[in-house]
């Protein structure tokens, strides 16, 4: 079996978003453009309120899909169905704006950690225009699987027998969250041409003859099979989704294929008919 190598290393590029949440922008950045089909990742970890509370206010979206993960804190989400969900810790949230979702996402503590990522994931043009939906996965509600360095929580895709929650996704994702106990190593098969990334978010991660230190990103060549080595308690997202080779024209929180699709998203939300 081909085994998978580091193709482009960077790190996180430091930002602020919604009404000032300070983060890293990982994926999204002039550093790391988009990896197809993934749109942007970010990570926020701070103990500092100032950098989180005042969160992310009403907006909209269109033509993609958000994936919110929190490691530690709390966050609720409302939106303009009526909807309301929590986010605690292991919490996924896979949200398809498909025509057009208006919501917000709000820190529900005042003081402590707050610790999680954003991945926005395209939409492949047949389904941009579907009906916006929720998958809202609590905790215990995402399976775990051990390796003899660790365990691996499974949030999309399938892994030793044991599928994720997360379903009906057209990109066909993987998506997992890889925890080391102790010094060893993690092997996978992945789909052979599947964009795949790994992001050390705790401590380096080796894969090949090169190193992801924690706080960057490594863009994974084709390959049927990755291998990660780390020392114990370090962490890392290992996620891979179906290329859609489809033209992306983005502004802010809309994503389509054309300009003209773009501006009409646009006049849709200034006239109240984004989400009709």
């Amino acid at each position: 079996m081909s085994t998978r190598t580091i193709s482009r290393l960077t790190k996180g590029m430091p930002t602020q978003d919604g009404a000032g949440v300070s983060l890293s922008r990982i994926i999204g950045s002039p550093y790391m453009q988009r990896v197809d089909p993934f749109l942007m990742l970010d990570e926020f970890k701070s103990d500092d309120p100032n950098d989180y509370i005042a969160g992310f206010p009403s907006h909209p979206h269109r033509g993609f899909e958000t994936v919110t993960y929190l490691i530690e804190g709390s966050v609720r989400h409302r939106d303009h169905m009526g909807s309301e969900g929590y986010l605690g810790p292991g919490s996924i949230q896979w949200m398809t704006a498909g025509r057009g979702i208006i919501h917000e996402e709000m820190p529900q503590q005042e003081n402590g950690m707050l610790w999680g990522f954003q991945l926005w994931v395209n939409l492949p043009a047949k389904d941009k225009m579907t009906d916006p939906r929720y998958q809202d996965i609590p905790p215990d509600q995402v399976p775990e699987t051990d390796f003899p360095a660790g365990l691996v929580r499974i949030l999309a895709g399938e892994l030793n027998g044991k599928t994720g929650p997360v379903s009906g996704v057209a990109t066909e994702p993987r998506f997992f969250d890889i925890r080391w106990e102790e010094t060893g190593s993690f092997e996978t098969p992945l789909p052979l041409n599947h964009t795949g990334f790994v992001y050390a978010y705790k401590g380096d991660i080796t894969i090949g003859d090169k190193a992801v230190r924690m706080g960057e990103v490594g863009i994974l060549s084709a390959g049927e099979q990755v291998q990660l080595q780390a020392e114990g308690g370090s962490g890392a997202l290992l996620v891979a989704g179906k290329p859609l080779n489809e033209p992306v024209v983005q502004y802010g929180p809309f994503v389509m294929n054309t300009v003209e699709e773009i501006e009409q998203a646009i006049q849709d939300f200034q006239a109240g008919r984004l989400t009709a």
